[in-house]
C-alpha cells in the first residue's frame, strides 16, 4: 500500500520517469484492446510517444512504427514468431544431426520429416 501511494504521488509528477512509466503502461493496455481499437490506439500511442521528447521512449516508438503492421496482423491471427522459432530450431538440428546433405532436396525432406510430427514407429502386425 505504501509503494502504491509513492507511485501514485510520483506518476502525478511532471518527472521524465513518470511519463516513461505512463508510456509502458499505456502501451501494456494496447494488447487488451479489440481488432477494431487496436489500430487507432496504436497510432495514438506512437504520436504520444515521439512527443514524450524522452530518448529511448522516441526510439522505441519508431521501432515499433518500424514493424506495426506485423503487429497489428497479431490481432487477426493470435500468432506470434514463436512457431517460427521452434521450427527453425528443428530446422538447425536437423542440419546438424546429418552433418551436410547431399542435395537440397534431402535437406528439405528431412525438415519436413522432422518438423511434421509423423510418427514412424514400425509397429508389429497381430496374426
Amino acid at each position: 500500500p505504501k509503494q502504491k501511494e509513492t507511485l501514485l504521488k510520483l506518476k502525478d509528477q511532471d518527472l521524465k520517469t513518470a511519463k516513461a512509466y505512463q508510456l509502458k503502461v499505456a502501451f501494456q493496455r494496447f494488447w487488451e484492446k479489440d481488432i477494431s481499437e487496436a489500430e487507432a490506439y496504436l497510432d495514438e500511442w506512437l504520436s504520444w510517444a515521439r512527443r514524450s521528447q524522452i530518448p529511448d521512449m522516441v526510439k522505441v516508438a519508431k521501432s515499433i512504427h518500424k514493424h506495426r503492421d506485423g503487429i497489428l496482423q497479431w490481432f487477426k491471427s493470435r500468432i506470434n514468431n514463436g512457431i517460427l522459432e521452434a521450427t527453425n530450431g528443428l530446422i538447425q538440428t536437423a542440419k546438424r544431426q546429418a552433418r551436410g546433405y547431399r542435395s537440397t532436396k534431402n535437406l528439405i525432406t528431412m525438415i519436413y520429416l522432422i518438423a511434421g510430427g509423423l510418427d514412424l514407429k514400425v509397429t508389429e502386425l497381430s496374426q
